[in-house]
């Protein structure tokens, strides 16, 4: 059960960002976590939101958007506490194509989002190593 990231390829200069977390902050959903990358001519505002459809259906005119199922495992807020996701996807040899990471509401809890070709597949290596995953219903709280 993977979650769903949006992602808005926006023009790289000034403006844009505030543009695009202006037109999310309209919809009424949350931005749970935001990555930022960016390329000469343009940047991808990466976001897991907690209303992806609302946001993609009143979005889809103003910006090219994306959706991308994505792996979001939790962790201990702690030292240390990523190497045990990364090992387990590593010792089943699963690439990681990106990742970014953000705080949770429970006291020392995290998330490490994770791009991988296999999202389901991911998930099953992390479960088997007693590591919980996020779901877009999880999301929606």
């Amino acid at each position: 059960m993977a979650i769903t990231q949006i992602s808005l390829f926006l023009m790289n200069q000034p403006g844009q960002l505030v543009e695009a977390v202006g037109a999310i902050s309209e919809t009424g959903s949350n931005i749970r976590a935001m990555s930022i990358a960016e390329a000469n001519d343009f940047g991808i505002l990466r976001a897991i939101v907690s209303d992806t459809d609302k946001v993609c259906s009143l979005l889809k005119d103003r910006f090219l958007i994306t959706r991308t199922p994505v792996v979001a495992a939790k962790m201990d807020d702690r030292t240390g506490a990523l190497y045990p996701i990364l090992t387990a996807l590593n010792e089943s040899n699963i690439n990681i194509e990106y990742m970014y990471a953000f705080t949770g509401t429970g006291p020392e809890e995290a998330y490490v989002v994770l791009r991988v070709q296999d999202p389901a597949l991911a998930e099953d290596v992390l479960h088997a190593a007693g590591i919980t995953t996020l779901s877009d219903d999880s999301l929606n709280l």
